[in-house]
């Protein structure tokens, strides 16, 4: 209790993130030694899941500094595009090494060899305690996609090590069953596999500025056109820079000719509705008295 306390009041993503690498390494570093000791190729892959997460958690936490660096004339948005880049080079480095894993169990499976099952068993309960408290660390209950990355890394440790237990029990119970070393790695290898792509497939949807998840432009449209003042909607675009940080621009045409103290209420209400009911972060809007000329963009694209 004292432990949970602590992290959900006290702790900052830097602070998670720092106790989450040391953690990690530790495991580590304890299941390449007994993972040795006990020939066994699914300690081993373990290590290499924690050893790519300890390195990963490393880049969101260099990623965590640069995107609360503060703005400049170069920067005008700050760095908050880099959790995304950091959350990306974390799934594409998790899912290298979790192939070299599958190739190193089907090996294994091919050509078995003993395994000291007590061995595995101990230290993958160690492991399994440990991953916990860094997935405590981690769960700061926010939507940002770099902490979200860098918690999967730890449930996916988790459910790794509860299944390097598992095989250790097996192998006590069973020393001849040796194949399940390279089993359980498989196995464990095809669902962070699976839960990767997903992640990858959010952070190349922020890099390409896609319309954000759970966000309807054609009923954000609706709504903004609404606001007392506002005769129509049109060029609106919303996108991310990071999974918190949503960006909206538009052009709204206004009803009638309004004086600048008029239009700027009509702004300031579309801003209080865009930022406090749909958590638009940036709001640019171009207010105009009759509809603007629209130009197909796609003119100004090279054609290869």
């Amino acid at each position: 209790m004292v432990w949970t306390t602590w992290v959900s009041h006290e702790m900052s993503r830097k602070q998670r993130l720092a106790i989450a690498v040391a953690l990690q390494i530790l495991i580590a570093a304890g299941e390449i030694i007994f993972g040795l000791f006990a020939n066994s190729v699914a300690l081993l892959a373990d290590a290499g899941h924690n050893l790519v997460d300890a390195g990963g958690m490393a880049l969101s936490l260099f990623a965590v500094y640069w995107a609360t660096a503060p703005r400049d004339e170069r920067k005008s948005y700050g760095g908050h595009r880099a959790t995304i880049l950091a959350a990306l080079a974390n799934v594409a480095l998790i899912s290298l090494v979790t192939v070299g894993i599958v190739a190193e169990s089907i090996i294994r499976l091919l050509h078995p060899e003993k395994v000291d099952g007590l061995v595995v068993m101990l230290v993958a309960i160690g492991a399994l305690i440990l991953n916990g408290f860094a997935a405590l660390a981690l769960n700061d209950k926010t939507s940002d996609l770099n902490m979200r990355t860098s918690l999967f890394h730890a449930v996916a440790d988790i459910m790794a090590s509860f299944a390097v237990v598992t095989a250790g029990i097996v192998l006590v119970v069973d020393p001849s069953f040796v194949q399940i070393d390279a089993i359980v790695p498989l196995l464990v290898a095809m669902f962070i596999l699976y839960n990767a792509y997903g992640l990858l497939r959010e952070s190349i949807n922020v890099l390409m500025e896609n319309t954000p998840a759970g966000i309807d432009p054609s009923v954000l449209q609706a709504e903004m056109e609404t606001v007392a003042g506002v005769e129509s909607v049109h060029d609106l675009h919303v996108w991310s820079l990071s999974r918190e940080y949503n960006v909206l621009s538009g052009h709204i045409v206004v009803q009638g000719h309004p004086t600048l103290e008029e239009a700027q209420v009509v702004s300031d209400s579309l801003r209080d509705l865009l930022t406090t009911s749909h958590g638009i972060a940036h709001v640019t809007l171009e207010l105009e008295c009759e509809p603007c000329e629209q130009i197909d963009e796609s003119h100004n694209v090279h054609q290869v």
